[in-house]
């Protein structure tokens, strides 16, 4: 039988059932610095922030520790975050 909660993307398998934090993020490159921000954020600065990437993270530790087993997958476009996010969401529903 094959589990719906698994998610592939950029050649990594994710369990969604392991999941306690899931959002996008935008890595940024500023000032000479690299950060990941929101989406709100660096849209708000998008003339002065040079994108890298978008991503989608994904984090298994308990909520309130620090996040050690973060996955960080990254995509060229918003739009190709978006669509790794709609397809996450159509795994948890029905359940």
């Amino acid at each position: 039988m094959i589990n719906h909660m698994i998610f592939e993307s950029n050649g990594q398998e994710i369990d969604l059932k392991k999941i306690t934090r899931l959002y996008p993020a935008v890595l940024i490159q500023a000032g000479g610095e690299r950060a990941s921000v929101s989406l709100e954020w660096a849209e708000m600065k998008a003339d002065q922030i040079t994108v890298e990437a978008y991503l989608l993270v994904c984090d298994v530790d308990p909520v309130g520790e620090v996040p050690l087993n973060r996955i960080e997958l990254r995509y060229e476009t918003k739009e190709a975050l978006f669509r790794a996010m709609e397809e996450v969401a159509e795994r948890f529903k029905g359940l």
